[in-house]
This record gives structure tokens, sequence and C-alpha cells, in this order.
């Protein structure tokens, strides 16, 4: 194939995306009370910069092309400095389609071709047409057929309000509210907003002063975090293609197109929030190799994702159904039926690590107590209740720990604001490390972990008897550790 031009509707995209806040900018500007001529100056500077931004883009446009060969993709950019780069086809392991808003306004969509290879394995072809980032598709992933299969899963729209009670997505809302608010302090004090919130709460008894605002924040968490999740997740639909590929497609303003090679697959994690845990609710993330949450430098955790928040039984079924082990012959696999319960000194060092983090709180009561600021009944009550909550959390830990071996999977259960389940393969596991601190050393326990090159590098089982533990790194990878190790004796 000869050299080709990316779409230039890119161009008016970025135009697009480049004039848009000035409207809003100027609304609030004359909300604010200010001149004229400083709405006048303020638009011609915004439509200078946006028109070399333009200029720019149409100039990188202009110096960019791209071709696939039998051998090869390769790309060419740059205006001043010339790059020339390219990745052979037998190395392609996933195509990703994205198209925001303005790009499927314009029947655009972004292209990002990957080896799986952090870092340098990947390229961009920011945009074509969408049927060429079809065929796109197609062509460099000859073997996939949509429809062929049936899907692993797909979105029950009252799964959406699993989400909502996703205290990472709360709090995403939460910091945007409170960013607005920032950038509209001006504005809002020039209304005297301020002042009249504080006259109100002034004139109302101090329960519903403090009652209605927390209540008021609650709910602006639950609704914005349900509203983001309908972004998200909209329209997800999880699919194993005949090419050996499970491909999420989501997103209802953003539709995203996620390819991941089972090849690549070493395992996956069941991850489940406390509020998420409390409702019934877990997620399911892939454990795979090359899987950046980084893109375009860009945090993006969701990447990861094979099943937003659902039902716990479903996120089981859907990681049973993507290890291809529906003949388990569990109902819900990974379960945690048969783990391997850990020593009580890991609850003893978890019970301790708790009283210490009650420990500030208790002392903040007893000091307002003591310069008279709240009676000492109070400062008694937060300071049993500080105490009690985190011997709960202690207890809720160590009881969620476990592991234990099914099959060709390493199966480990830990975490308590955060619990998660991950069925590793054992083929996945490339080495083995054995932590101890000095308080483990005098309890008897070590931590064992399993390194692997997928996901973070590395699977913990914490706590764990240390006799027990380098029997069962033996026992999950025979010849491992085996050489490293000499029998025990009684009189040690």
């Amino acid at each position: 194939m000869s050299w080709q031009k990316l779409d230039g509707r890119i161009v008016a995209a970025l135009a697009i995306l480049v004039l848009a806040p000035i409207v809003p900018t100027i609304a609030v500007m004359l909300i604010a009370g200010a001149g004229a001529d400083a709405v006048r100056n303020v638009a011609q500077v915004y439509s200078a910069i946006a028109a070399l931004l333009v200029l720019s883009r149409a100039l990188e446009w202009y110096a960019t092309s791209y071709r696939i060969t039998d051998e090869r993709v390769e790309l060419r950019s740059g205006v001043v400095s010339r790059n020339h780069r390219s990745l052979p086809r037998e190395r392609i392991r996933s195509v990703d389609l994205t198209a925001d808003p303005v790009h499927r306004l314009l029947g655009l969509a972004v292209v990002k071709i990957g080896t799986g290879a952090q870092g340098t394995g990947e390229l961009k072809l920011d945009a074509v047409a969408r049927e060429e980032a079809d065929r796109i598709r197609t062509e460099l992933l000859p073997s996939t057929s949509d429809g062929q299969d049936a899907p692993l899963a797909r979105l029950n729209p009252a799964w959406l309000l699993y989400s909502a009670v996703t205290l990472s997505m709360m709090l995403a809302v939460w910091g945007a509210i409170a960013s607005a608010f920032g950038s509209l302090s001006d504005v809002l004090q020039k209304f005297g907003l301020y002042g009249e919130i504080g006259e109100l709460f002034r004139s109302v008894p101090l329960w519903a002063g403090i009652g209605v605002p927390v209540a008021a924040v609650l709910l602006t968490g639950v609704l914005g975090a349900f509203l983001l999740s309908l972004e998200l997740w909209w329209d997800f639909t999880l699919t194993r293609e005949d090419s050996g590929t499970l491909r999420v497609r989501r997103g209802l303003l953003t539709r995203r197109s996620i390819s991941l090679e089972e090849q690549r697959l070493r395992g996956v994690e069941v991850a489940e929030p406390l509020l998420l845990r409390w409702t019934g609710g877990a997620r399911t993330n892939a454990i795979a190799t090359g899987l950046s949450e980084q893109a375009d430098g860009k945090n993006q955790p969701d990447a990861k994702t094979l099943l937003p928040p659902a039902p716990r039984a479903q996120a089981m079924r859907v990681a049973a159904a993507v290890l291809r082990e529906p003949e388990s012959g569990e109902p819900e696999f990974p379960s945690t039926a048969e783990f391997r319960p850990h020593p009580r000194a890991a609850l003893r060092r978890r019970l301790t690590w708790g009283s210490l983090s009650a420990a500030p709180f208790a002392a903040v009561g007893i000091t307002a107590a003591a310069l008279g600021w709240i009676p000492w009944w109070l400062a008694v009550v937060v300071a049993a209740l500080s105490v009690a909550v985190a011997a709960a959390f202690a207890v809720d830990a160590y009881r969620n720990l476990g592991h234990r071996l099914h099959g060709r999977f390493l199966l480990v259960r830990r975490g308590s604001g955060l619990r998660r389940t991950v069925a590793l393969q054992r083929s996945g596991i490339i080495g083995w490390r054995f932590e101890q601190s000095l308080f483990q050393r005098r309890a008897g326990l070590l931590d064992v972990v399993a390194t692997t090159a997928a996901g973070t590098g590395r699977c913990t089982v914490p706590d764990v008897a240390a006799g027990a533990g380098l029997e069962f790194a033996e026992q999950t990878v025979p010849g491992l550790v085996a050489p490293f190790l000499e029998p025990s004796h009684p009189e040690d």
C-alpha cells in the first residue's frame, strides 16, 4: 500500500475543540461585569491563539502519513524534526478504536495499534474515517469477525447503580465540582452567594446546618457517579473473537473499542471496594502483559476492565469465562471455598495496626475535651468508636486473607477497604520473593510474592507461616524454589 494521509477533517475537529470554550468564557466575563473592551480583547487574543493552534495542526497533518504493507505498519510525522516509526505486523497484538463526540460528529476515529510492549510499542493514527478505521482493524487482525462469537458479557442498565456507590467515581465528581467552584469563585462572591450561605447557616439549627450540606454532598456524589458511569459503560459488550482476542466496546459520548490478545492474559482480578462490596457488587479486571494504564500521559485505569461494577456473581462468571474455566464445577470462580487459613498471628498484626490507626482520633477527642471544646463523655465515645471501627476492619481484613491452588491457577484474596481476589496462571509466575519485616520475623510470618510480567508485576500472599509459605511456593511452581531450600530439623 502507498503512503496515505490522515483524514483532513481532524483539523476541523481541533478548530471546534479550541473555539468551543470561548463562549462560556465570555459569558462568565459578562456575568462578572467585565467591560466591552475587556471582552473584546479576550476574544481577539483567544481567536489568535486558536488560529495558531489550528495552523500548527494543519501543518502537522500535512507532514503526517502512514502505510500498511505485508510486513510492517509505518508512520511518518513531524514538521521541523521528522520522525519515522514502524511496527512489524507479526508483533501486533491490539488495534483499539476511540471516537470522542467531536470525532463522532465528523465521522472520525483514532486508531491505536499496539504490540503489547510498554513505551514505544504503539502507533497512533489521529484520525481516520470511521470506515477506514474498521478496515485497518480487520486487516491487521484478519481473523476477527463481528458477531461470530456470542458476547461473554453485556451491560444490564440496572448495573449502573453499582457504579453510583463506587467511591473512586464519587471522588472524581467531588474533585470536578471543587475545581469548578474554585474557577468561579470571583463570580460567586460578586453575587454574594458565600455571604448568603453564611447567613443561612447561622439561622438554622446546628444539626440542619451540618446534616443538610453533608446529605447534599453525598447525593451529588452518587448522582454524579451514576452519570459518569453512564458515559463510561453505556452499551458495554465483552466478546471473544475467533482470532483469540477479547474485545471490549463501550461509551455513550466517547465510543471506545479495546482489544486484548488472550495470549497476553495471565489471569484476572475481581475487585470489591468496600461500598460496592456492601451492596453485593464487584468488577473484573484483566491481568495481562503489556497492558498499561497510562495513555497519552493520562491515567486510564479502566483500560484493564473486563466487566464494570456488576453483581458479584456476574463478576465471578465473567472471570471464569475469560479464563476458560466454566468446567471448574464451582458456582463462582475464583471462589473462596477451601482457602487456606492464615495464622492467628496475622490477626494480631492487623489488630495492632488498627489500634495504632485509631490512636490519633482518640487523641484528638481527648485533647478537645481537655480544652473544653467538647464534653468528656463525647471524647470517650469518639475514642471507643475509633477503636471499635479499627478492630472491625482488622478482623474483616484477616477474614479476607486466603490462598489456594486451583488447577492451573494460583488464587489469592486479601484486603478490607478494597478486597481483591486474584486468579493468576501458575505458568505466568517467573520467580518468587520472600519478604519479612522485623515484626513478621518475631511472629514467624512472611510475605510470599509471586513475580510475573503481567499487571503490577507481583502477586502477594501476605502473612503466611514461614515454613508453609516456602512449601506453598514450591507446590505452586515445582522446581523453582527447591534448589534454595533445605529440610528443617526438629532440634533447630
